[in-house]
């Protein structure tokens, strides 16, 4: 079949749409519709040609890849795979994360509107015969979103990468990028929570505990939105589920079969060892952050492939922006 005469080489890394584009336009997946190598890609078809097992019982060693000049080129596709597998696991981004935008510089600025608040004009305004109708106005934002690169140094002695299994391997891979999800996450919630002039508005918590009125507080201050993702830290998060009100039976099943937290409010409750502590994160994720990336993982494949792994580098380069700053509140805990 066509994809046995492939020849793959780090040039494909080279390509604008990256190397499955680069490796797809060479031996286009459509070809094995209704054959028993439908559903793979192209990579995927390549693993098979060359003997290559990344998982399961059986799998390779990792000096399988380096059999011949072609497989080794195959070496960075894995490793990115494995290291995105690990962030996906670990994130909750998609949680919180109003649109993605993937950009090919370092510079980019957000949207921002003028859209009116409660009793300004325009809003609910009914338009009579021949009246003007209310302007929205969307520009660009001042300030420049900051990106910034996440990763981690790979490093592996001889005898690693000859004796080693590709399925324990990944496993290491898919911490790396379970690392680079926490850091990604660290990052947005900074974001949200702001600064200075652009710091997100804070509730107080009123009296000693936590209670059911300051989450209240908290909801009957999204006015123009909605309050459907609340983050905090285990130890906050355990606060919020011990308040009286919320103590219900059926919540406390769910959470003693599947782990699953309650929903305060009809929140998610996402508890996370990054959110900052005493401090409870409410946003509208359809409406408060966008996040902006530089690619996606990225890999040194030519160390990769010529040093067969001493050294090289995965990193990750991301921003987020805020969109809209009604969309975020945040609940002061004592």
């Amino acid at each position: 079949m066509q994809y046995q005469n492939v020849r793959v080489d780090k040039s494909l890394y080279k390509s604008g749409g990256g190397f499955l584009a680069a490796l797809e336009k060479l031996d286009p997946s459509e070809r094995y519709a209704g054959s028993e190598l439908a559903g793979m890609d192209a990579f995927q078809r390549q693993l098979k040609r060359f003997g290559i097992k990344v998982s399961g019982a059986g799998s390779s060693n990792i000096a399988k890849f380096f059999s011949t000049g072609d497989s080794a080129a195959l070496f960075p596709e894995y490793v990115s795979r494995a290291v995105e597998s690990g962030a996906k696991d670990q994130s909750v981004l998609d949680e919180i994360i109003s649109a993605k935008t993937e950009i090919s510089s370092m510079d980019y600025r957000s949207i921002t509107t003028d859209l009116a608040h409660p009793g300004g004009e325009g809003y609910g305004h009914t338009i009579g015969e021949g009246e003007e109708i209310p302007v929205t106005n969307i520009t660009l934002n001042e300030n420049l979103v900051t990106l910034k690169k996440r990763g981690r140094l790979l490093r592996a002695s001889y005898e690693a990468i000859k004796f080693q299994r590709l399925d324990v391997f990944t496993v290491a891979l898919k911490q790396i990028g379970a690392f680079i999800a926490k850091a990604q996450l660290k990052d947005a919630m900074e974001v949200l929570a702001g600064s200075g002039g652009n710091a997100a508005e804070v509730i107080e918590q009123a009296g000693a505990q936590l209670s059911y009125a300051d989450l209240l507080a908290l909801w009957s201050k999204f006015v123009d939105f909605e309050m459907n993702v609340l983050l905090a830290s285990p130890q906050t998060a355990a606060k919020v589920l011990s308040i009286p009100e919320l103590r219900d039976p059926i919540a406390g099943v769910g959470f003693q079969n599947d782990g699953g937290l309650g929903t305060p409010l009809g929140a998610k409750l996402i508890k996370t060892a990054v959110a900052p502590e005493g401090k409870i994160i409410a946003l509208d994720r359809k409406f408060a952050l966008e996040m902006v990336t530089a690619g996606g993982v990225q890999v040194e494949y030519d160390k990769l492939i010529d040093t067969q792994l001493e050294r090289a580098s995965v990193t990750s380069i991301c921003g987020f922006s805020k969109l809209f700053p009604d969309a975020v509140k945040v609940l002061n805990c004592k």
